[in-house]
């Protein structure tokens, strides 16, 4: 990124968040889960799948499968069929009841406080490590890219790239670190509610106004 591109991204973005704000004051994740546990469970299952269909999965499997022994313990063609409807669901198995084995073995039955072991278990990426350590323990690691933040940064040119870790370099440089938590979530909020990559009426979104060109940009 230039040194002119991030004098003008940085204040692109603040006037971006600061109506994000007033949009979405109270934006925070749509995952349901009581423990550091079941989030890391429903974030590893809400890939290629809809919040709403996870939280639908996990009604029933968080009452099945109660402690982190019963992961453990837990059969994967069993399991498998537990959470089928959330897609790639032999991946998802795989991956998630082998990281209970090392949440088990490696971290004393405890979901890891930092970036670097959190990128240690299976199946898990940055994506799912940010959202796990800020939700869970209030560490603010990074800022998590999904395909909503990947979309919102494209359509108004905040970033030069399509990767999510340089996006995630990219948006690091431009956002306050007191943003990188919440940041996320407004956009998200966006994305679904208001802005879907689909055609709209960009006439009722007053973040266009912001960066016109916008208007022109859906799928990316």
């Amino acid at each position: 990124m230039t040194s002119k591109k991030l004098v003008e991204r940085k204040a692109r973005i603040k006037k971006l968040d600061r109506a994000l704000k007033k949009l979405f004051p109270d934006a925070r994740i749509e995952l349901n889960y009581k423990n550091p546990l079941q989030l890391l469970v429903a974030v590893q299952l809400s890939a290629q799948c809809t919040d709403k269909m996870v939280n639908k999965i996990t009604e029933k499997l968080f009452k099945k499968y109660r402690t982190l022994d019963a992961y453990v313990r837990a059969r994967p063609k069993e399991f498998e069929q537990d959470i089928k409807s959330s897609g790639f669901y032999r991946a998802k198995t795989k991956n998630i009841l082998a990281a209970a084995t090392m949440l088990k073995k490696d971290f004393g039955g405890r979901v890891p406080k930092t970036i670097g072991e959190m990128l240690r278990l299976p199946g898990v990426a940055r994506k799912t490590a940010t959202v796990v350590l800020k939700e869970a323990h209030g560490v603010v690691a990074g800022i998590t890219v999904d395909t909503h933040v990947i979309r919102f940064v494209q359509r108004y040119d905040l970033s030069d790239f399509k990767d999510p870790v340089r996006i995630e370099k990219d948006l690091m440089q431009l956002l306050p670190k007191k943003e990188w938590g919440h940041f996320t979530h407004r956009v998200i909020h966006y994305g679904r509610y208001l802005a879907p990559a689909r055609r709209y009426d960009t006439a009722t979104d007053p973040l266009i106004k912001i960066y016109q060109k916008a208007a022109q940009k859906f799928r990316v």
